[in-house]
């Protein structure tokens, strides 16, 4: 499992965007200027964001993106499967397996460790909020109540 930069910056301009939310809408300026990053790699990772029902976009003058519900129904899975597909690809699925060559299929030995890994970070990911995340509440002590 490894998360590309697109997931690390999705994530900062959520965060960015939740805590600026009495601007609503934040225009991809914004955004850029206070977390100086590339507009153009901003803009594809906000539109899978928007595409996945986690923004909102309001065109014209005054235009940008807003947090399409409140931050607390908004899950760190969520923004992660919105960028990168899922938290943790099971190779052993008939969609990815079409695409992997495994030899093992259907008796692998390994395909419930696999399982359980994806169902254990769907839980774990799936109990983290957006606003956990804006509101600087959340520290490692926490996570590691959540991980139980």
């Amino acid at each position: 499992m490894r998360f590309t930069t697109k997931t690390e910056y999705g994530i900062i301009c959520l965060i960015y965007v939740a805590r600026h939310a009495e601007i609503n809408p934040v225009s991809i300026k914004q955004i850029v200027k206070g977390e100086q990053y590339s507009q153009t790699f901003i803009e594809k990772i906000v539109q899978k964001l928007r595409a996945a029902h986690i923004l909102t976009s309001q065109k014209g003058n005054q235009g940008g993106y807003a947090l399409a519900r409140a931050a607390s129904e908004i899950t760190l899975r969520e923004i992660i499967e919105a960028l990168e597909g899922s938290t943790f690809e099971v190779f052993c699925e008939p969609d990815v397996r079409d695409a992997i060559v495994c030899t093992h299929f259907p008796a692998c030995d390994v395909k419930g460790i696999w399982e359980k890994t994806k169902d254990l970070l769907d839980k774990y990911y799936g109990s983290i909020t957006l606003e956990m995340l804006a509101s600087h509440k959340i520290q490692s002590a926490d996570l590691d109540k959540l991980a139980q």
